[in-house]
């Protein structure tokens, strides 16, 4: 705008301009300020040049949030095994009141509980109780009435057998013997089985035919209150160590009191077995363990096979040991029979037939395939376990006795135990 003619006409029409764009008075202007002096700042750090970033970042993604977990129930921990104060007071609580020297009876049978780790249920108490009462009415050393007569009776029968005459055990029997009485004598004042024990042991020494007349093996099998097994009682002393310090050998400690409660409650109470009732266990102490389990096996073998087999709860044969023969049992023949449609051969059946006298039978495949196929059949759950059908023979019983007769006679002792009132 250097023309004058330009400056002129934008110097008339400015205030028109400025009258037109106000629309109120204008704000008054305000003194101006003292300059302030120039502040000095200081220099900027210097910094090397950021990287530049990716358009895309790729994140890792967090691990997911684990969804919360109830706590587990605590295990609950098994009770502590009572301890000897305990036990002796519970067998006293359940004791007869009636018997002699009630707190040694109950001292020896608390070393059985503890020692075997057999809890002092009531139960189990009982059980022990009612077979001592059958066995021995509550004797240390139960007397055998007319045992002389017996032993008269079964040496002379077995001389004969041995063709040993009369006269010859007749002429040994009148030697003095190491106590200083005749061994006629000592026969013939017999009482109990401890007292014969001793009477074989020594003719065994000094009378050789006498002995070969009894049969070259002593006769007394079973002692003590609740006259176990001796075979049993030695087994058993092979694999866990007797509570006592041993006077004597083991078949002498089973004609003791304290021996034989417990060697009869280890035979009566140390293993597993599931009975519906006790008095199937009462059986399996008069048969056998797991008599009861396995006459009801062979129940159900003879009803799939249509043979006549015997449930006395052996389903091998056995040797005066007791060790399986290789002849083949009634049972045996009728599962070799079934074998096709068991699914096995006769080897695997032999196999789990070794396995009759202990827990492990009823988990093999012999056991499960018989009773699925006897369940098939009868539409039904057979029993899993039955009385054994035995027949009790001995020098001692005079009549006719069964396995069955003794479990009845055994129960009811046992229901009266438990009825008991206790102090």
């Amino acid at each position: 705008m250097s023309n004058p003619l330009f400056r002129r006409i934008g110097a008339a029409l400015l205030p028109a301009v400025l009258a037109g764009c106000a629309t109120q008075a204008p704000a008054p202007i305000a003194e101006p300020e003292p300059e302030a002096a120039p502040v000095s700042k200081p220099a900027s750090p210097s910094y090397p040049p950021l990287p530049e970033l990716p358009r895309e970042i790729t994140r890792t993604p967090l691990p997911p949030v684990p969804a919360p977990v109830a706590p587990r129930p605590a295990t609950p921990r098994p009770a502590p095994f009572p301890g000897e104060q305990e036990i002796r007071a519970a067998v006293l609580r359940r004791l007869p009141a009636r018997i002699a020297d009630r707190a040694g009876w109950a001292a020896e049978m608390q070393v059985a509980f503890s020692s075997l780790r057999i809890p002092p249920s009531n139960e189990n108490l009982c059980s022990a109780m009612a077979v001592i009462e059958q066995e021995s009415s509550w004797q240390g050393d139960p007397v055998v009435p007319g045992l002389g007569a017996i032993v008269w009776r079964e040496m002379y029968e077995k001389a004969a057998h041995y063709a040993v005459p009369k006269f010859v055990v007749d002429l040994a029997m009148l030697k003095t013997s190491p106590n200083g009485v005749s061994y006629r004598k000592r026969v013939d004042s017999l009482r109990t089985e401890r007292e014969m024990n001793r009477l074989y042991e020594d003719m065994v020494a000094e009378l050789p035919d006498a002995a070969r007349a009894l049969g070259g093996k002593n006769p007394i099998k079973t002692g003590g209150p609740m006259q176990v097994s001796v075979d049993f009682a030695e087994a058993l002393n092979r694999e866990r160590p007797y509570p006592y310090a041993k006077r004597d050998t083991v078949r002498h400690e089973v004609f003791t009191r304290r021996g034989g409660l417990y060697y009869g409650i280890a035979m009566l109470l140390d293993y597993p077995a599931v009975y519906s009732s006790p008095r199937y266990r009462f059986a399996d102490f008069n048969a056998g363990r797991y008599s009861s389990r396995n006459a009801a096996f062979q129940r159900a073998l003879a009803s799939l096979s249509a043979r006549k087999i015997d449930p006395d709860g052996d389903l091998l044969r056995y040797d005066k040991a007791e060790r399986p023969l290789t002849v083949a049992s009634d049972s045996e023949k009728a599962l070799a029979s079934l074998a096709s449609r068991l699914g096995m051969s006769p080897a695997e059946i032999r196999r789990d037939l070794l396995l009759e006298k202990v827990s492990a039978f009823s988990q093999t495949p012999l056991w499960q395939k018989l009773f699925a196929l006897a369940d098939r059949q009868a539409g039904k759950a057979v029993p899993r376990e039955a009385m054994p059908r035995i027949e009790l023979k001995s020098p001692k019983i005079h009549r006719k006795l069964t396995t069955e007769w003794f479990a009845d006679r055994v129960w009811g002792r046992y229901q009266a135990c438990m009825s008991r009132s206790l102090p």
